[in-house]
């Protein structure tokens, strides 16, 4: 049965595109695509018959007809994403739409900023002893943040935080969360992560701000916030010779 596919372009560089997601593209007929967040190389994946049609100065209610249009015409439609689709990408909003049409959707994921900015660093952000958790979140803007989801509150894990969609209330985010982190806290700063014009950094948490701003950024940039970042020697008990789990008995002979 033919289904509309939400397809994950990834954080930006063709090739960390899914496998899934690749050949979704290769076999689209119509591509509804974000122009503005995803590169003109992923896009250029599609045939050379595929109709293309960018959403970046549209709305979802002029979006969803494209898409209900296309799909009833018989065609391969498909609805290209940046980095996941899953994470503030109005997914939700899309599905109901479609479903009351009666339209199935897939929807295949993409790799997201915070984990290609991590990778681009080398960097883990689950260090044993250290940090075990990893929120992905975003400043209070436009779009309300829910009361019990405050940045106080998300900061007060200490864990490691990934800030999306915040660049502009920078220093808001800084004075917050220097209530809960130590100033020297390393924070990756990562702009338009795995593209060719790619602005990456790490800076203590007292420089955030004025990093931001000093650079220009106010979109597609990225904050993670974490003492993994921070260099340590703490290893994983996972690998440990005295260890054992399902696949591998201890190997401590001591």
């Amino acid at each position: 049965m033919n289904k509309i596919s939400i397809v994950g372009a990834g954080p930006g560089a063709v090739d960390l595109l899914s496998l899934r997601a690749f050949e979704r593209l290769k076999d689209a007929d119509v591509l509804v695509w974000a122009d503005s967040l995803v590169s003109q190389e992923i896009a250029d994946l599609v045939p050379g018959k595929c109709e293309k049609i960018s959403t970046s100065s549209l709305t979802l209610e002029e979006i969803v007809p494209l898409l209900v249009d296309r799909f009833h015409k018989g065609k391969k439609v498909v609805r290209l994403h940046d980095g996941d689709p899953c994470l503030y990408g109005a997914l939700s909003e899309q599905i109901s739409a479609l479903a009351e049409e009666g339209i199935d959707v897939e929807v295949v994921p993409g790799i997201s900023a915070y984990q290609a900015t991590a990778a681009a660093l080398n960097a883990e952000l689950t260090i044993p002893g250290t940090i075990q958790t990893i929120v992905l979140s975003r400043a209070g803007g436009r779009t309300e943040v829910p009361q019990k989801e405050r940045l106080e509150r998300l900061a007060s894990l200490g864990a490691s935080l990934c800030l999306y969609l915040s660049a502009r209330h920078v220093d808001d985010v800084e004075r917050i969360l220097l209530n809960f982190y130590p100033d020297d806290t390393p924070v990756a700063i990562g702009y338009r992560v795995s593209w060719p014009d790619q602005w990456l950094n790490i800076v203590p948490l007292s420089k955030m701000a004025s990093s931001t701003k000093d650079r220009g950024l106010f979109r597609t940039t990225l904050y993670i916030i974490s003492p993994a970042l921070a260099s340590n020697n703490k290893r994983s008990k996972l690998y440990g010779r005295d260890h054992s789990h399902l696949f591998r008995k201890s190997k401590n002979i001591s």
